[in-house]
């Protein structure tokens, strides 16, 4: 169960980390609110994983969720390159993400 709320709130953590481009710097009153409000979402879900999940692993799970899918929404919402380097990184971070899991014991 914790394993899902990770993964929740690192979904949620895309969805803050994007919504910050829409907020125009805090200044469009309803991307604010919900990035804000994903922002909450996504640290207490984080909080609640890691009750039993261990700290390291629990945090680079979260980063690692949180910065391919911020940076593959860059490149469908904002037109942002997609090119091989680009790519084989994010594969990597994936990978590392897949490394952490297999290295933890069942939580």
């Amino acid at each position: 169960m914790n394993w899902l709320l990770l993964v929740l709130a690192g979904l949620f953590e895309i969805g803050w980390a994007v919504g910050l481009k829409y907020t125009e710097g805090f200044t469009k009153p309803w991307p604010t609110v919900g990035t804000v409000l994903s922002m909450v979402i996504s640290m207490g879900l984080l909080g609640m994983a890691m009750k039993t999940l261990p700290t390291g692993t629990a945090y680079a799970i979260w980063v690692g969720i949180g910065a391919i899918g911020t940076a593959l929404a860059g490149i469908v919402l904002m037109g942002e390159p997609a090119n091989f380097w680009r790519l084989a990184s994010l594969a990597l971070i994936a990978a590392g993400i897949v490394g952490l899991k297999m290295a933890t014991p069942t939580a």
